[in-house]
Formats: structure tokens, sequence, C-alpha cells
């Protein structure tokens, strides 16, 4: 089959397009052709190295959202209820061992030999890709691979991030960092469907525009003063919550834009792994600094019966043939899309 592959980390000339071994499904696994696989900057961050998510090795196959059809199933993948061959799915890309102590109290999201789809095993920058037929998720026949390819990483990190880590509830303020970024994008229309107020940064006046669109109601350039606008649009309280997968650049902003007893959550590193702060004020003003820790396994199933049975929409911003993956790369790692960006074998 062919494939998307880079055997030492680098610049994007490392990713090569060429001829590997098509995988054929164990026990308890499904072969799966790919038909639409969506990019996220941890495939940009692991092909520069070095590798973020332990277990991982070169040479490497990224992508971890992944739709497409079922063309092979391995043995024990029977019963009334099983997948089959033909079956339109979506993948989990979350692979919990079964037997630790976390993954036996339905935690397996902390799951310490925990295997990402396309993170530390191969993943769906390619024709085909096996993975455990436990986590593929059945299609609805209205919606398409693309369409079902862009949900798992954004919605699901939202998702978790926003409902269980920060806990929003109804009538609360929120302060959502890079607001035309994939999860973001999740994030501000989770955040409206459960009734919150929603304030969006972002570096241009079109990923501004975007944001008010999917439903922020106070959006700010990334350059400006967030704190002040934060601050202006609660009557001087500050925010409920901050969703902060940006890091350093923005840490200040979002320690200062909250209320006294505020949550941080953080989730994300992309300008950097390491943030100070006032110690000082951080406690005297109570504040929460959560770390969103994985999703478990549960909660993929309860996101997408509510995102099937919802208006919402995740905008996609370019599809790519396999072949220019690199190409494909490089318009992420260039910040200049306002949506997702998918591979389309």
């Amino acid at each position: 089959m062919k494939a998307a592959v880079y055997h030492a980390h680098g610049d994007l000339d490392v990713l090569q397009f060429e001829d590997v071994d098509t995988p054929e499904p164990g026990p308890g696994e499904v072969l799966v052709q790919v038909g639409a696989c969506g990019l996220n900057h941890m495939d940009l961050l692991q092909r520069r190295g070095p590798a973020l998510i332990p277990g991982y090795a070169l040479p490497h196959i990224a992508g971890m959202d992944i739709a497409g059809t079922i063309v092979a199933v391995g043995p024990g993948v029977d019963g009334p209820d099983a997948v089959a061959t033909g079956d339109r799915v979506l993948v989990n890309p979350a692979i919990g061992c079964g037997s630790c102590s976390f993954c036996l109290v339905a935690a397996d999201g902390k799951c310490v030999t925990a295997l990402v789809v396309g993170g530390n095993r191969d993943g769906g920058y390619a024709e085909y890709v096996v993975v455990p037929a436990a986590n593929v998720h059945p299609i609805p026949d209205h919606v398409s691979f693309a369409d079902a390819a862009v949900i798992p990483t954004v919605w699901m990190t939202a998702w978790h991030a926003l409902m269980g880590t920060g806990q929003l509830r109804m009538g609360e303020s929120v302060l959502i960092h890079a607001g035309a970024s994939g999860v973001s994008t999740a994030a501000i229309q989770l955040a409206k469907a459960a009734g919150a107020f929603v304030i969006a940064t972002g570096s241009t006046q079109d990923k501004l525009d975007y944001s008010q669109r999917l439903g922020a109601d106070v959006v700010v350039n990334s350059g400006d003063d967030i704190t002040k606008v934060a601050r202006e649009a609660t009557d001087g309280r500050g925010v409920d919550v901050v969703l902060d997968h940006v890091g350093p650049a923005v840490w200040d902003a979002s320690i200062y834009s909250m209320r006294a007893g505020g949550r941080l959550v953080f989730l994300g590193n992309t300008t950097g792994s390491r943030a100070s702060f006032d110690l000082v004020y951080a406690y005297h003003f109570g504040l929460k600094l959560l770390g969103s820790d994985p999703y478990d396994r549960h909660e993929f199933p309860e996101l997408l019966q509510t995102y099937w049975s919802s208006d919402f929409v995740t905008p996609i911003d370019r599809e790519f043939p396999l072949r220019e993956a690199r190409a494909a790369q490089e318009h992420l790692e260039s910040r200049r899309a306002a949506g997702k960006v998918l591979l389309v074998p």
C-alpha cells in the first residue's frame, strides 16, 4: 500500500510517500481502508522530534483521526453485535491496555502503556490501517468520511477539557484561546450549547470573524490586551474558565483574566513547554490550574451521540490527496488554516 512515512525526525522533507506492507488484522482487530484522515499539530511536533508519546518508534506513519471502511476482520471479531466488512466506521485512536489498575476502573485515559493510533503506532497517513475492533464506531449514512474524520481529536479534547476537567456550567463565562484552531472551534460550540458566555482570541481579523460565526460573544486579537477585554466583557469580574492549548504566549493573559476562584484548563504547548506566574497572586485569589488529562473510552461514544444529533459544524479548511501529505503538513504548520486539514487517500 502507499503511505506517507518518515524514518527520522526533521523538517518537512523527511516525510516520504512510499510503498509499505499492507498490515493484516490480528485477533480482535480490523483492517480499515482509510477514507479520510484529519491532521493535528501532534503530527508536526512528533515529526520534528523528540517524540512526545511514550512507545513511539521510527519509522512512523502519523494520523490519529481516521474514518473509512472495514475491509477485513481478524480472528475473534464475531457475534451478533460485531462489526463486519463493509461497515463505515470512525476510529477512536486511544487504546488502553485493558488490564492495568486504571483500565479496570474505566479510567483508561490514564493507562501508562496506552497506545495511540497515529501517535505511537501506525496511523491514517496510509491507504489502510489496523485498529482494535473495539475502537471503531459506526458512521451515520448521511455523514461523509471527511465530515467524520474531523471529530476525534478536536472534539474529544474539547469535550473532556471543558465538560470533564473544567466542569463548565450554564451561565458561566469562558475565555477560549486560538478560537480558529480545531480544538477551539469545537470548544466554542460546546460552550455555547452548554449556555456559557464565550470570549475567543485570534491572531487575524479573519480568524476573529470565524470565531464569531461559530458563536463567540466577544472576540479579541491575541496581540491586544486580552485581560482588559475579558474583564470589561464580564463587568470587571473576570471569566470563570479559561481554555488554553497555546501555552506561555498567553499564560499571563489567562491568569489575570480569571475571576477569584477561576479555573484555568490547560492542555497544550504550541508556544513552549514552560510557563511562570506569580504564586502569591494565584493562591491569594484561589485560582485553580487544571491539566486536562486524556479522555476515557466511555466518553467517545457519548460525544459521538451528542455530535450526530446536534447542529455542530467542523469547517474543513482544505483536503489534500495522500501523496501530498508534505504539502498538507506545510499548510497546517503555516497557521493559515481556519478549520481542519484532511488527507483523502
